[in-house]
C-alpha cells in the first residue's frame, strides 16, 4: 500500500498553530507570537515559519496588519465555518460568462457598521463601509439579491457604475488586489419581502440565502455579504477530495 507523503517542517508547525487557534490559546484580541518568536520555540529558520504562517492565511484563519501583527480572523474561529478555498475569481459574472447579466442597484450608501458586521470584516466599528444590494438579473430573469458589506479604505472608489458590472472584476482589474477565498454559510430561508418584491418569490417559495466572508490573498477580509438566490435558479454542489 502506498504511503501517504510525510508532512513538511512548515505543514507540521502550520497544524500545530491552527490546533492552538481553534482551540483558543492565543487570545482574539491581539497578535500571535511574531514570526522570529515562534521560530525560535518550534527550532526552525524564519522563512520556514512564514510558510507556515502563510498556509493559515490563506486557508482565512489568520490575516495580516501591517505594523501591527498576525491576528485571529474570529470569525471563521467562532462559527466553525466551511473554507471554499478557490484560486479564481468568485461571482456571477464569473459563473455564468455566455449570460447576459445585468444589475440593479437598490441601495448604496456608506455607513458605520454595527459590531457584527465589523467583526466579521475584522474592523472596528468607526472603518466606514459599503452597504451595497444590488438585483442580480441574467437574461431578463431576477437570480439573486445580494447585500454587500465592504471596507470603504480597503476596496476604495466603488461608484454605480462598478456596480452595474462585477464587483470582483473591479478589485481585481482596477485595484489589483487579489482575491484569495472565502468562508460560506448555506441556508435554506423563507422569502422576505425584498425576495418577494425583486426575486418574485411567492410567499411559500424557499430561498437559498448564502452568507460568505471573501477574504484577499493577505488573509484580510474584504466582503461580508448574503446572497439570496430563487431556488429554481440554482444548485450548489460540493466536491470533497481526499489527500492521499
Amino acid at each position: 500500500m502506498k504511503q501517504a507523503p510525510k508532512a513538511t517542517k512548515y505543514e507540521s508547525i502550520s497544524h500545530e498553530i491552527k490546533r492552538r487557534i481553534l482551540e483558543k490559546e492565543y487570545p482574539y484580541d491581539a497578535p500571535i507570537p511574531d514570526e522570529i518568536t515562534l521560530a525560535k520555540e518550534f527550532g526552525c529558520s524564519r522563512m520556514t515559519m512564514k510558510k507556515a504562517l502563510d498556509m493559515l492565511v490563506m486557508d482565512g484563519l489568520l490575516y495580516r496588519k501591517r505594523g501591527h501583527g498576525t491576528f485571529i480572523v474570529k470569525s471563521a474561529v467562532d462559527n466553525q465555518l466551511v473554507n471554499v478555498s478557490t484560486n479564481e475569481s468568485l461571482g456571477l459574472t464569473n459563473l455564468l460568462k455566455d449570460k447576459d447579466i445585468k444589475s440593479k442597484t437598490i441601495t448604496f450608501e456608506v455607513m458605520f457598521p454595527d459590531e457584527h458586521i465589523a467583526s466579521h470584516l475584522s474592523i472596528t466599528v468607526q472603518t466606514p463601509v459599503y452597504h451595497i444590494i444590488r438585483l442580480r438579473i441574467v437574461e431578463g430573469e431576477p437570480y439573486v439579491l445580494e447585500e454587500t458589506y465592504m471596507p470603504a479604505e480597503l476596496i476604495s472608489g466603488i461608484t454605480d457604475e462598478v456596480l452595474q458590472s462585477s464587483i470582483y472584476s473591479y478589485i481585481k482589474n482596477q485595484l489589483h488586489l487579489t482575491i484569495g477565498g472565502c468562508h460560506r454559510k448555506i441556508r435554506a430561508d423563507k422569502p422576505n419581502e425584498l425576495d418577494q418584491k425583486y426575486l418574485k418569490c411567492a410567499p411559500d417559495d424557499p430561498v437559498l440565502e448564502v452568507e460568505q466572508i471573501g477574504y484577499l490573498n493577505t488573509g484580510v477580509p474584504f466582503e461580508y455579504s448574503f446572497s439570496r438566490h430563487r431556488y429554481d435558479k440554482f444548485v450548489f454542489t460540493a466536491v470533497n477530495i481526499q489527500k492521499t
